[in-house]
This record gives C-alpha cells, structure tokens and sequence, in this order.
C-alpha cells in the first residue's frame, strides 16, 4: 500500500508511524526541512520538502501510483487543493483530508465535497471528533474511554483498577463465576507502558488500565464490578469555548437535556458568540484559573470539570482546581504528549487527546480487508477492530478455543441475528458474524488477512 501524508505535525507524524510499522510505502511532505529530517531519521518513510498542495511536489512524492492520500496540514485549504489536485491529475482512488473550519462542514455545503467538486472521500474534523469523544465519557462516569460497537449493541470501555476495585487479585477467569450473568469480556491490560491480551489467568492490579467490552444493558452493572458507582452527572462545567467547548456545548444541550451546563471563556466577544449559539447553557465571562470565577460557576457543587481550552497549561490548572474546591472528575484536552505522565498522578481522571482522536478516525478509513471500523488504544498499544466473518475466512464454523487466532488478539463480542454474544471457548464462529477484537499493532495485519476476501469466494 503506497500512501502520501501531507503534514510533518504530530497528527501526520502518528499517521506515518502507524503505516510504517505495517511495512506501508509512505511518503510525507512538508514545508519544513526540519521536520522532514526529523521525521525520516525516526521512521522508515520518504520525505519531500515543499508545498502539499503543488502538483509537481505530489508527483515527486509519488502521486501517480499511489493507493491513498492523508492531507493533515494546518491549512484547510491546502488539505482540499491536494485531494482536488489528486484527483483531477493522479487518479488517487483514496483522499482523506483534515478540515478544521466549521463553516466548510456547515450542512448547508453539504454538496461542496462531492465528486463533481471537491472530491474528498472522507473529512476529519478534529474539533468534531473531540467533542463526540468527550461526550460519550459523560454518558459513562468512571469511564476514560467509551465507544460504542455493533450497532450500539455493544460498549467499548476503559477504566482505571484503583485499590479499590472489588476483582483486583482475581484470575479473570473466576469473573464468570462471580457474575455469571454480567456479560463481559476482558480485551486487554495497560500495565507499565506495556499491553497485555487478557487471559483467563490474568489478574487485575492497582494502576492498571483495562479495556473491556459489555453488553449496553449491562453497562451500569459492569461499571459497579469495577468499583464505579457514579451516576451520570448532572452539573457540568465546561471551560473554553473553542470550537470543541461549542460543538461539545452543543451535543450535551441536545443528548443530555438533564444536565445544567456552565461555560467559562476568557475571549469576552467569543464567549457572546457562544451565548448566542446556546440555548439552555449559562455561559460566564472570565478566566477559568481564578477561584472567583470558578466559584461563580459553582464548580464544587459540580460533579464533572471538562477542560478544552486551547492552552494545555490552562486546561490543566484549570482542572486541578477545580477538583480541590470539591469538583468530582476531571475531563482535560490536553495536545502535548509530554504532559501525560506528569499530570496522571495529579488527580485529573479523564486525558483527552486530540491527535490521538484524530489519527484512530482516519485509521478507520486505513484498514483493509471486512473491517467496519478501528479504534487505537493508549496512543498505540493497540486496536479494537470490528469486522466481519466471510464465508472464505479461517475463522467461519471453528469454535474459538480452536480458531487459527494471530498472536495478540482476543475476540470480545459476537453480532449474530441481531443479538450480542458474549463469546467463551466453545462458542462457534460462523459467516456473516460480526465480531469485535482487539490485536496488538504487530497483529494487524495479519488480521486485516483474516477478514479479506479471497479469490474463491468470487
């Protein structure tokens, strides 16, 4: 698979690194020499110096046989005249482009990317992402991630054990015994920087993060297992009204019509702008760093602080503030690697990161083979992918203890007829399945084999 990115920032940077690593042809372009020594010294990937928009700068990276293109430059426009330009010149049956303005993803210009005039096969919009993603936090306290799978039949969730937590020391395969009504899976455990595939011998210890999946009507109780007794909150302050605080606003004043939201934004002519946009949000003038007010906005009657400025400092501040006057979680964007270690131990419970965000939607659009959808955990340490099972697969009529299963994956879930399986041993796969799993990052390819189509099924 030949791929160009255009963009050397951390979103292009990850983008590369992600293909590189499953042996992809990438090359990548950028105005800055700086960034593309970097980038080529650190990952096996070409590099072009030079505009990502310019026809003759594409076809020096490799645009007349390329399989796929990633514009993820900060400029708008020159993501959109590169996938024009590929289009119309190189034939690249693929364009992926970034596009941050909102007034490009107006649905009145719904028709504005279509074939007939700016062919873009898939937009990325970051601020959007973010805020879908924080959202789906909010509708299950205790969770750092949540995703929805199969149909929204099935929760992707992660969670933090702490001492607390009620199965720590427990071989995971007990859990059956203890609930064996709580349909659950174990996929993976994030201990020291590493990632475990969960196994039936496998134990839970205090500082891990474990991903599991669960049936939605399960979800409360799962939560409770885990020693998350939260209920879903109902007084939320929100600090920053950027374009994520506003399409955030937005979606809890739509989704969650039981919580009161107060919005804080330093920018007196942004934050009338936001007032206006909203229509049940208090929205207060000020500086979410100063106790005034953050007091004025009740933060310690408020169970939930979601900090999405766009000042990694401030939001962090911000948020540590907030829970020392009584706030209960902290939900924090935070766009510098460099500050997770540092502030996991503070007591901020929920990091949001945009690029991490960003480079698991477009991976989406990236994998091969029947797969429906992928999502990168932990920045990397791994994908949750569903798929599904075709007549040709090495998978179809195997019970799963027996399945030919690459190294480093677990099968978590089952769509079959409309109903969710919670799979164990002895459970048979069969064609037309739809299937949750998680592969670590040097198994999915092999996995992306597993579900492709074969010449005998034609």
């Amino acid at each position: 698979m030949k791929v160009i990115v255009c963009g050397a920032g951390q979103v292009g940077f990850n983008i590369a690194r992600y293909l590189a690593s499953e042996n992809a042809d990438v090359t990548i372009i950028d105005q800055s020499p700086q960034l593309i020594q970097k980038i080529s010294d650190l990952l096996d990937v070409s590099g072009v110096v030079g505009f990502a928009s310019h026809p003759d700068i594409l076809e020096k990276a490799g645009a007349r046989d390329a399989d796929m293109l990633v514009a993820v430059t900060y400029a708008d426009e020159v993501n959109m005249v590169a996938c024009q330009i590929c289009h119309s010149l190189f034939e690249i049956p693929t364009k992926i482009a970034r596009i941050r303005h909102q007034s490009y993803l107006n649905p009145v210009w719904s028709d504005l990317f279509s074939t007939d005039n700016l062919p873009i096969d898939v937009i990325i919009s970051p601020e959007l992402e973010v805020a879908k993603a924080i959202e789906r936090r909010l509708r299950v306290p205790g969770a750092f991630d949540a995703l929805s799978m199969l149909k929204d039949k099935i929760s992707l969730i992660g969670v933090h054990v702490r001492e607390e937590t009620p199965i720590i020391n427990t071989p995971l395969r007990q859990l059956t015994e203890l609930f064996p009504e709580l349909h659950i899976l174990i996929l993976a455990i994030h201990r020291n920087g590493s990632v475990i595939v969960a196994g039936g011998d496998d134990e839970l210890m205090p500082g891990d993060d474990v991903y599991f999946v669960c049936h939605n009507a399960h979800l409360d109780r799962a939560m409770m297992s885990f020693g998350y007794e939260e209920k879903e909150a109902r007084r939320v302050v929100l600090i920053g009204g950027g374009n994520i605080g506003l399409n955030l606003a937005q979606r809890v004043e739509d989704k969650h019509p039981q919580v009161q939201l107060k919005l804080i934004e330093i920018d007196k002519s942004r934050a009338e702008k936001v007032a206006q946009s909203l229509s049940r949000s208090v929205v207060i003038h000020g500086d979410a760093v100063e106790l005034d007010i953050l007091n004025e906005s009740n933060i310690s009657t408020a169970e939930t602080v979601i900090a999405v400025s766009n000042e990694d400092e401030v939001n962090i501040l911000s948020s540590l503030l907030a829970k020392k006057q009584g706030c209960r979680r902290a939900i924090t964007l935070i766009n510098s690697s460099s500050y997770n270690q540092l502030v996991s131990g503070l007591g901020i419970d929920t990091i949001v990161s945009p690029r991490a965000i960003t480079v698991s939607t477009i991976l989406q659009h990236v994998r091969r083979g029947r797969i429906r959808s992928a999502y990168s955990l932990a920045d990397g340490v791994g994908e949750v992918l569903e798929a599904e099972v075709l007549e040709t697969s090495a998978l179809t009529n195997q019970a799963l203890r027996d399945a030919p299963l690459p190294d480093g994956v677990v099968i978590g879930a089952i769509f079959r007829n409309k109903e969710v399986i919670i799979p164990r041993g002895k459970t048979v796969i069969k064609a037309g399945d739809l299937v949750v799993l998680f592969a670590k990052p040097a198994a999915v390819k092999k996995v992306e084999r597993l579900f492709s189509v074969k010449l005998e099924f034609f």
